[in-house]
């Protein structure tokens, strides 16, 4: 009976709102960030876009040797390069008979051309397209 008080007593203090909490106990956040929407926050212009068609996504990336050993050539060249953020090492590569699309967001404007240069000097790499996106804090 005692052992079963015990597990009752840590059983409410583990499900407090205090301790499922990331702030301290009587803090709320600010209704505008308690998962309301904000215009930063809308990508519906890039939903559009991938939408279309007319961009390449990571669905048609093909499966053929040929542009996986190229994905990998550039995926290791960007990741290689230390200089360069996590998000930067992240982006999504897509390649289509040695055309590469740089999509996904980096930190800043070099870091946009930086991934783009690293790329372009990939051996077998026939064009580029930067879609990447500079992240907005």
């Amino acid at each position: 009976m005692q052992i079963l008080a015990q597990l009752i007593g840590l059983t409410l203090v583990v499900s407090s709102p205090a301790w499922a909490s990331d702030q301290p106990a009587g803090t709320t956040k600010p209704a505008s960030v308690q998962g309301a929407a904000t215009s930063r926050a809308d990508n519906t212009e890039m939903n559009e876009r991938d939408k279309s068609g007319a961009t390449n996504t990571a669905q048609k990336q093909t499966n053929r040797e040929g542009d996986r050993k190229l994905l990998a050539a550039v995926r290791r060249a960007v990741v290689d390069e230390k200089t360069l953020s996590i998000s930067a090492h992240n982006v999504k590569i897509v390649v289509l008979n040695g055309a590469i699309t740089l999509r996904g967001p980096v930190n800043n404007e070099s870091e946009k051309k930086k991934v783009e240069e690293l790329a372009k000097q990939v051996a077998g790499v026939t064009s580029v397209v930067n879609q990447l996106d500079i992240k907005t804090k």
